[in-house]
């Protein structure tokens, strides 16, 4: 008697290491059905159900049949990272503590607006990068995250928002790519992840509500304009080089100019005119916040098609520099005005849930000892007494 594909495949022997199809762009999991002799479409229905309707018991994919999901039990899961804790701010800000593979821990902030709701995703544990005023970097880095762990952070959103399922109201409007972690030094797995974030079959969010923000990987940079066409922020936050080699230090390998032609040539392959970049900058106070750094940065950028996002430091434990006073930050945002820039000030949210901007720090399994270096400086420093 000759067996069908379909009996066949419901004697598939159960595999130790299980394929996670949470993290699967849409082109690789049609790849994956078809190494197990199913069609295309098939894909397209398991994308919904994991990314429209939130299941992850392929029991309850009541249009696949019985024998396909006894296939799929045995070779595959869907698999979210887990949700250790929830922090809830004042101001509606929300802060999850995420588990991943291997016990480190990550954070995803959600920030609730009147227009938007925006989803802070991380792409790395700790960051490969060591900018100065960044509380990541001072965790050290153990690895990239797998694209299921990133899209796991929209996923795990979007179920504890109760936004998945057809009727459902998007809550998670906006993602970006700022959380923990430099997100083009972990290039493909980034660009799969946002490519189930744009998929109409996943959350089909518009690609001007999905925001990249990189430090200036330059060549992974130019790459990403041949692969994705989302939204680009440049975390700048220094107006000349020795300044910016202080703070990011990345640039002493990628300077501003070739960083901004790079920035350009990401414009002229958008397919929209009228396309403009993000130049993020965070404000210290008497470090890059003088009338001297805004005029310097009005120049920079005056052949770049951009908004100017200026953001006031947010304190972490280990760093010594102190907030931006708001004499020097309206100052500053209104030198630029006049040199003809469009700036924005990002309102402090969710300080008090060290969710800010900046103060991301998850638990890190460290395999930089970078941690361990911050953490020996930091006691070595002098008590300061406070006159009472």
């Amino acid at each position: 008697m000759t067996e069908s594909l379909s009996d066949m495949g419901a004697k598939v022997e159960p595999q130790e290491s299980k394929i996670n199809l949470l993290g699967l762009s849409a082109e690789k999991l049609t790849d994956f059905f078809a190494s197990i002799g199913e069609k295309p479409f098939r894909a397209t229905q398991v994308l919904k159900w994991i990314h429209q309707i939130g299941v992850d018991d392929f029991d309850q994919m009541t249009n696949l049949g019985k024998a396909l999901r006894e296939k799929l039990k045995a070779v595959a899961e869907i698999k979210a990272p887990e949700v250790v804790s929830q922090h809830d701010s004042t101001d509606g800000t929300c802060k999850w503590i995420i588990r991943v593979s291997g016990g480190s821990c990550i954070e995803t902030v959600f920030i609730p607006e009147k227009d938007r709701g925006t989803l802070c995703i991380s792409s790395q544990i700790g960051c490969s990068l060591d900018c100065s005023f960044c509380a990541t970097g001072k965790q050290g880095f153990n690895r990239d995250l797998t694209a299921a762990e990133i899209i796991g952070q929209l996923w795990i959103a979007a179920k504890a928002f109760n936004s998945l399922g057809p009727k459902a109201n998007r809550v998670a409007s906006n993602v970006v790519m700022m959380g923990m972690g430099e997100p083009l030094m972990n290039f493909d797995n980034v660009v799969d992840a946002m490519g189930l974030m744009l998929h109409d079959n996943a959350y089909g969010l518009s690609k001007r509500r999905v925001t990249l923000s990189t430090s200036g990987v330059v060549p992974m940079l130019d790459k990403l304009a041949d692969v994705s066409d989302v939204s680009l922020a440049i975390s700048l936050h220094a107006p000349n080089d020795a300044l910016r080699n202080e703070l990011v230090p990345i640039n002493k390998k990628y300077p501003i100019a070739m960083l901004l032609a790079s920035a350009q040539r990401y414009l002229d392959k958008m397919p929209d005119v009228r396309r403009k970049i993000t130049i993020e900058y965070t404000l210290m106070d008497r470090i890059n916040d003088r009338d001297e750094h805004a005029h310097e940065l009005a120049q920079l950028l005056r052949n770049l098609p951009c908004k100017i996002n200026l953001i006031p430091f947010n304190p972490f434990d280990q760093s010594d520099y102190k907030r931006v006073t708001n004499t020097a930050l309206n100052r500053f945002r209104d030198i630029l005005h006049r040199a003809g820039h469009t700036v924005t000030i990002r309102s402090t949210r969710g300080d008090d849930i060290a969710a800010a901007c900046g103060q991301l720090a998850g638990n890190v399994n460290d395999r930089t000892r970078r941690s361990e270096r911050y953490q020996r400086q930091n006691e070595e420093q002098p008590v300061r007494f406070v006159n009472g």
